[in-house]
C-alpha cells in the first residue's frame, strides 16, 4: 500500500507518551506487554465500537488482561508522530478524510466530519469510559473518537494470522465506517432497537452494525484503488484479515466450538463478503445489511 508520501492528519491524537513503542510496520521489535489477554481481549471485541455503548457489556470487559490503569492520564505527546507506525496511521486517517469528504456527500447528501483517532498505549481515557487496550481498536460515538492501541496490530499478525499494511488500514477503515454510521444515524437507532430486543436479537444487531462498518471499508479500499495506492497481494491481505477475525474462528481457538447466536460481528465469510462487495461496487447502498435477507 502506497502511503509515505501521503499527507498528515490533522485530527490524530497521540496520547502514547514518548511514543513509538511499535516502531515499524510488520514485524515491530516485539514484547508490548499485552500478556495473556491476547485471544480473550479479541473476542468478539476486535475491530468493534465499544461494547458497553452499544452492546451494553461492560461487565463482559471486566477483568481481561491488560495494563493496569494509570495513576494520572497518559502524558501527550506535542507534535504529529515521528514513529513510522504512527505516521502510517497518520497517513491512512487522512485518505479516509480526503475519501469521505467527497463519497458521504454525493452518495448520502451529508457532509462529512472527521473523526478524530486517539493512538494511546495501555490504558486512556474516552467519552465511553477507560480504553483499554485488551478491548482491541473501537469507536466511541460520544465524543467521535477512534480509540487505537498500536500493540493490536502486532498481536493481530502474531496471533491471529493477520498482517501488513493494508490489513492495518483496513481495521482503521472499519473504524471510520462507524463514525459514517453514527454521522447518518444509524448508530443511535441501533442501540435503540438493541434496548428492546432478547440478547439473541441484540447480538444480531450487532452483527449488521459490524458488517455495514465492513463493507464501508470495502468503499473506502475501492476509492483507494481508484487512486492508485493500492499494491499487489493488499486486498488479499485484508481479506485475510477479515478471515482471521470472524466470530467463527475466533471462538474455535477461544472455545473450541462455534455458537452462532453468540455471534457480535459476523462469520469470516460474512465479513470477508461484505468488505467485498463495498470493494467491488464503491457503493454505499450496497452495504445495506439490515435487509432481512441480505446477512
Amino acid at each position: 500500500m502506497k502511503w509515505d508520501d501521503y499527507r498528515q492528519s490533522e485530527y490524530l491524537e497521540d496520547r502514547r507518551g514518548g511514543g513509538g513503542e511499535f516502531a515499524g510496520l510488520p514485524g515491530g521489535r516485539g514484547g508490548l506487554g499485552i500478556g495473556t489477554m491476547v485471544v480473550l481481549g479479541l473476542v468478539g471485541w476486535a475491530l468493534g465500537i465499544d461494547p458497553r455503548l452499544l452492546i451494553g457489556g461492560a461487565e463482559l470487559i471486566g477483568g481481561i488482561g491488560g495494563r493496569s490503569p494509570p495513576t494520572q492520564e497518559t502524558r501527550r505527546s506535542s507534535g504529529p508522530p515521528q514513529d513510522e507506525m504512527g505516521r502510517f496511521v497518520s497517513a491512512v486517517l487522512a485518505q479516509n478524510e480526503d475519501i469521505w469528504s467527497k463519497v458521504l456527500p454525493q452518495q448520502a447528501n451529508r457532509r462529512y466530519e472527521p473523526p478524530r483517532l486517539v493512538l494511546f498505549s495501555g490504558v486512556d481515557r474516552s467519552g465511553c469510559g477507560t480504553a483499554q487496550a485488551a478491548m482491541g481498536p473501537f469507536y466511541c460515538p460520544p465524543d467521535k473518537r477512534v480509540y487505537l492501541d498500536l500493540s493490536f496490530f502486532q498481536e493481530m499478525q502474531r496471533k491471529l494470522g493477520g498482517g501488513g499494511d493494508f490489513a492495518y488500514a483496513y481495521v482503521i477503515g472499519h473504524e471510520v465506517g462507524h463514525h459514517i454510521q453514527n454521522l447518518i444515524g444509524i448508530l443511535p437507532k441501533a442501540n435503540q432497537l438493541r434496548e428492546r430486543s432478547s440478547p439473541r436479537e441484540a447480538n444480531a444487531i450487532s452483527v449488521r452494525v459490524e458488517l455495514q462498518a465492513d463493507c464501508f471499508a470495502g468503499v473506502w479500499a475501492h476509492n483507494i484503488q481508484a487512486m492508485g495506492r493500492i499494491e499487489t497481494g493488499d486486498v488479499e491481505e485484508a481479506m485475510r484479515t477479515a478471515a482471521a477475525i470472524g466470530d467463527d474462528m475466533l471462538q474455535k481457538a477461544s472455545r473450541g466450538q462455534v455458537v452462532p447466536d453468540s455471534f457480535t460481528h459476523g462469520s469470516s465469510a460474512q465479513r470477508t463478503r461484505w468488505f467485498n462487495t463495498g470493494f467491488r461496487t464503491g457503493s454505499m447502498q450496497s452495504c445495506d445489511t439490515f435487509k432481512p435477507s441480505q446477512v
